[in-house]
């Protein structure tokens, strides 16, 4: 499994479930998920007004794909490696690959656990 750096800084943003659709959301790596409880959004950390409820500072490591759907074990492996360290992440999934987003502060150490040259 190899791991490569997605520029740019993140913001994971929360609006409620039935808002329309922003224009703000842009970047290098953008996610838009709806559930019946929210509209969450990541995308570049400048591009949310700052009047969004927000989770700034976010980077971003991207698993090299793509990945068939019937591998297993990816997430797990990341995951479980930076526990052990004490390290969170916001996991994000598409059809062809995994995006792990990591805090600034905890990127460095997460990207030498897993062996990314940052």
């Amino acid at each position: 499994m190899k791991l490569h750096v997605v520029d740019g800084r993140y913001a994971v943003a929360r609006l409620d479930p039935d808002d329309a659709l922003p224009a703000w959301p842009r970047g290098n790596f953008v996610a838009i998920v709806r559930t019946r409880d929210e509209l969450s959004i990541v995308c570049d950390e400048d591009a949310v007004p700052h009047d969004v409820r927000a989770e700034r500072g976010w980077r971003c490591l991207a698993v090299e794909g793509p990945i068939p759907f019937e591998t297993v074990g990816i997430a797990s492996s990341i995951t479980s490696a930076l526990a052990q360290a004490g390290i969170s992440v916001f996991f994000v999934s598409t059809f062809d690959t995994d995006y792990v987003l990591l805090k600034e502060e905890s990127f460095s150490r997460a990207s030498e656990i897993l062996g990314v040259d940052a």
